[in-house]
């Protein structure tokens, strides 16, 4: 039997670098007013470890950007196309494949469509773009994950999963007839990045087969998810992963992805889908905002990347070397003191800032300032996920999220050891002087996908 090592290596070498943006405390200080304590208005050069996203952040190997090459870029029926379809389709099942620039456009396209006024979509959880897309159409979303995904401080296997009772109980209370699907997001990237169970997704299936509600994959991190079911699920260690995922695949209706992710591109997305009324009115919507159904908004040296990634990303030396990553990220940060999502995800580890800020209150947006704090600390990026991101305002009044998160998302292939361990020193620092942190208010934010573009300050002392 081969030994089995502790250290993580990467399953790669490294042929290109790109310098880091090192910076001074005064600089940073600087940047952050001039940003309104918002990061998503830092320019990238002045970040020396960014984990704002794990989207469209990838190191492309080799043999994409040798696939780039091969890109055809005619305007209807390029063959990048055809290579493309073809590798979605042997990877999902499913007949029809709309390529998008990235997610939330397949997200707007298939929202537009079957959502709107009236109508409720439930989730074991949106993602923010998901949630504001499905509300941009006048419908509501509604999110039923299992009891133990906001317990952040006690492991479990799927916390991911859907909560099948709240499931059963909605559609009995709303009306099938209302719910014009059932999305599960795999892996459930609010609420910790934590993966969903066959079995679970079997059985949310089964209710939505039951009451005719056609359910819908957001696949982002399918292979991420897959891996750990052959990792966690009784039954599945002896299957590959690519098996596994099809399984997945099998028991809904058609998926929309951001292959800014588990496709390691840089940008791109897809649709696909059974339904052909569906997919008519889906092409007619992508036509008109995205362009020709054959290239999508994208050119086709992107379409061959993205088919190329979808091959390399069920390579299981790169799961076990992209899982224990950031569980080697989660467990240095907890011997630091910091209080995380247990366990780690598959693409980020998650503060529970609740626990390590209990003196900055949710209207004060503790997530965010500690976001805020790395970055003055540090030149780290990472993104609240929070009240800022998911409070609202009901008559005037501040109603907080359920949860003050901020997400490390650990770029695929990018970063090496030495570098988490410079991160896992970096909050050591700021553990050892939490109490100090004071939280932020906000000054200005539009009504949807406000931490984006909010503009924020530190509160009066």
């Amino acid at each position: 039997m081969e030994k089995s090592w502790k250290t993580i290596i990467e399953p790669f070498r490294i042929k290109c670098v790109e310098p880091l943006g090192f910076t001074t405390e005064v600089e940073r200080e600087k940047v952050l007013r001039d940003a309104d304590y918002n990061v998503f208005a830092i320019p990238a050069d002045k970040v020396l470890i960014d984990f704002l996203t794990d989207s469209g952040t990838s190191a492309m190997s080799a043999e994409q950007w040798a696939a780039l090459m091969r890109g055809d870029e005619s305007y209807a029926g390029a063959r990048s196309f055809f290579v493309f379809e073809r590798t979605v389709r042997d990877l999902t099942g499913y007949r029809h494949v709309l390529p998008v620039h990235q997610g939330r456009a397949a997200e707007r396209i298939l929202m537009g469509i079957v959502c709107g006024p009236g109508k409720t979509v439930l989730a074991n959880s949106h993602f923010d773009t998901t949630r504001a897309n499905v509300e941009a159409s006048g419908a509501v979303a509604v999110d039923l994950p299992v009891a133990e995904a906001l317990q952040f401080d006690t492991p479990a296997p799927f916390k991911g999963d859907m909560d099948t009772r709240a499931l059963e109980a909605h559609i009995r209370k709303i009306g099938p007839e209302n719910i014009p699907m059932v999305i599960m997001t795999l892996t459930n990237n609010s609420l910790g990045g934590q993966p969903v169970s066959m079995r679970n997704l079997r059985e949310v299936s089964e209710i939505a087969r039951h009451y005719r509600i056609p359910l819908i994959l957001d696949v982002a991190r399918f292979a991420e998810n897959a891996f750990f079911i052959k990792l966690r699920e009784p039954g599945f260690s002896r299957r590959s992963v690519r098996e596994i995922a099809r399984e997945i695949f099998s028991y809904a209706s058609g998926c929309m992805m951001s292959a800014k992710k588990d496709a390691l591109v840089n940008i791109g997305g897809f649709l696909a889908l059974n339904d052909s009324a569906w997919v008519a009115k889906c092409r007619e919507a992508l036509i008109l905002t995205e362009g020709f159904p054959t290239y999508g908004g994208l050119a086709g040296r992107d379409l061959e990347a993205m088919a190329q990634g979808l091959e390399e990303v069920l390579d299981e030396h790169y799961l076990t070397y992209r899982l224990r990553s950031v569980e080697y990220l989660g467990n240095g940060l907890r011997r630091a003191g910091v209080s995380i999502v247990e366990p780690p995800g598959g693409h980020a580890v998650y503060v529970d800032v609740k626990r390590f800020l209990p003196h900055i209150p949710p209207a004060r947006y503790p997530a965010q300032a500690l976001v805020c704090e790395l970055y003055r600390t540090a030149g780290i990026r990472a993104v609240e996920i929070g009240s800022l991101m998911f409070g609202r305002r009901d008559n005037g009044d501040f109603v907080a999220a359920p949860m003050e998160l901020v997400r490390l998302a650990v770029p695929r292939r990018v970063y090496t050891q030495s570098h988490i361990d410079f991160v896992i020193e970096v909050f050591a620092d700021i553990a050892q002087r939490a109490a100090s942190l004071r939280g932020l208010v906000v000054l200005e934010a539009p009504q949807r996908l406000a931490h984006f573009t909010a503009k924020l300050a530190p509160e009066p002392v």
